[in-house]
């Protein structure tokens, strides 16, 4: 299968940037679209950002025109560039991976990596 390592968290202040990694490995190949989601405490899951395997992208409306989505198809790694931060862009950032394996679907998720955002 896929298996996901998100990088990138971390303290920042209201207004500044941050980019989220995310590593993959396993059967990579087999991996059709590839996402953004993140949680904030007391809330549900939610989708930030999407790429597809034919290179479009979908984003949450909180976050269109803030943040970009990019998928290095060599390197096996997908990013989400953060810009002009909010104190409500807080949460667990977790990355996934839908996959199709001999006809079975597969979603695979990583870690998460913690974003604080401070006003």
């Amino acid at each position: 299968q896929v298996q996901l390592v998100e990088s990138g968290g971390a303290l920042v202040q209201a207004g500044e940037s941050l980019r989220l990694s995310c590593a993959a490995s396993g059967i990579v190949k087999s991996i059709n679209v590839m996402g953004w989601y993140r949680q904030a405490p007391g809330k549900q899951r939610e989708l930030v950002a999407a790429v597809f395997s034919t290179g479009s992208t979908n984003y949450a409306d909180s976050v269109k025109g803030r943040f970009t989505i990019s998928r290095d198809n060599a390197k096996h790694t997908l990013y989400l560039q953060m810009n002009s931060l909010k104190p409500e862009d807080t949460a667990v950032y977790y990355c996934n991976a839908d996959s199709v394996l001999a006809g079975t679907p597969f979603s695979s998720w990583g870690q998460g990596t913690q974003v604080t955002v401070s006003s």
